[in-house]
């Protein structure tokens, strides 16, 4: 069952990267190289469908620089962006939300022509997008949608929803639940409250799940299962793991096992898996992911996580190029969603990319084999 799901995914992601066009920051990151001069590499050669005017500048604003996929997402950016023939302004926050918005502005006022936002909390940026807006620079949102204004352009992203679907069907076929006598114990772990997708994440996991909670196959014992009362802020992997200490010794001190942890993505998957280390010694459970962070690939490799939802960042910062390039060059924006993504000032015209799980199973022929990673780097 889990091989027929990867190929269907696999199938669709290679769909969609058919549609996917490819294309001097203030900030550079170091933890990165090694993957984006390959996908500098893999990536650029189609970068001609669409050509960069000569002094044309993107501004693009990155959240932090402490989890490795925004390092990942930026890097990737501004080297496809520069391929492309763009000067490219990109910073990062600190996880700061007046820094973002400083940062933002500083990019309106020298004289950026587009801005790329990965917004650090979707509501917040009101000041810079009516800045954004007046002086008429459209706005992409990457990957994180930027909620209550008129100023964002368009929105592209990996279908959340479907990575929250991705990481349910991965635990209702590892177990069969649909055909399971036993009862098995979950908990869940959700993402940051102010990061929109995290709601997708979650909603699309649930929605397999649920109904084994509503029949009895699955049982939370902590009892915490809306998204309000398991939400993480800022993704933060020491919150989890905290969270997380608590609900095994407040319900699995006493030899019951814990069966299954959903975690919506990696930052959070790890501190799971640091409490699991230190507070349990029941069966180990399946604990799903998102991103394949490298610390989180090596836990695959070893048993301690079972799954992580892959979104390779190459072909997002690819679909980001070749959309710059279409609103500069006043061509049609190549979108595939006109309707789920509402951010409380109508739909945004959205581009979803494909996402598909990796595993100890196929880690080699999705991460290393596509020049995601190189095999030192999972060591």
């Amino acid at each position: 069952m889990k091989r027929k799901l990867l190929s269907v995914l696999m199938t669709g992601a290679l769909a969609a990267s058919m549609f996917v066009g490819c294309g001097t920051s203030t900030e550079t990151t170091d933890t990165s190289a090694a993957t984006t001069d390959t996908a500098a590499t893999e990536t650029t050669e189609d970068a001609g469908t669409t050509t960069a005017a000569t002094g044309t500048k993107v501004g693009v604003a990155m959240p932090t620089k402490d989890l490795q996929r925004w390092n990942q997402d930026g890097a990737n950016m501004q080297a496809e962006l520069e391929a492309a023939g763009y000067e490219v302004d990109l910073q990062y926050a600190s996880n700061d939300t007046q820094t973002q918005i400083s940062q933002i502005e500083n990019m309106i006022n020298s004289g950026c022509n587009v801005l790329v936002v990965a917004a650090i909390e979707a509501s917040s940026l009101g000041e810079a997008m009516d800045m954004a807006s007046e002086a008429g620079i459209p706005v992409i949102a990457y990957d994180r949608l930027i909620m209550n204004t008129d100023a964002v352009s368009y929105y592209a992203t990996f279908d959340n929803y479907k990575v929250g679907t991705v990481q349910g069907e991965y635990i209702e076929e590892q177990l069969d639940l649909a055909n399971a006598t036993d009862t098995y114990t979950m908990e869940i772990t959700a993402g940051d409250p102010g990061d929109n997708n995290a709601g997708f994440f979650y909603q699309g996991a649930m929605d397999v799940l649920q109904p084994y909670i509503d029949n009895g196959t699955i049982e939370v014992k902590s009892g915490q299962i809306e998204f309000s009362e398991v939400a993480t802020a800022q993704w933060a992997t020491e919150t989890a793991q905290s969270r997380m200490e608590n609900i095994l010794s407040s319900y699995y001190a006493d030899g019951t096992n814990l069966d299954i942890c959903l975690c919506s993505n990696d930052s959070t998957a790890l501190g799971v898996e640091n409490a699991l280390a230190a507070n349990y010694n029941g069966d180990y459970p399946i604990v799903t992911g998102q991103d394949c962070d490298i610390e989180n690939t090596k836990n695959m490799i070893a048993g301690k996580q079972s799954m992580s939802v892959f979104k390779d960042t190459r072909t997002l910062a690819s679909q980001v190029v070749k959309m710059v390039g279409q609103i500069l060059n006043g061509e049609t924006v190549d979108v595939n969603d006109t309707e789920t993504y509402d951010n409380g000032n109508g739909v945004v015209p959205s581009y979803l990319c494909d996402p598909v799980f990796a595993d100890a199973s196929n880690y080699k022929e999705i991460l290393i084999d596509s020049g995601y990673y190189t095999e030192d780097q999972l060591q």
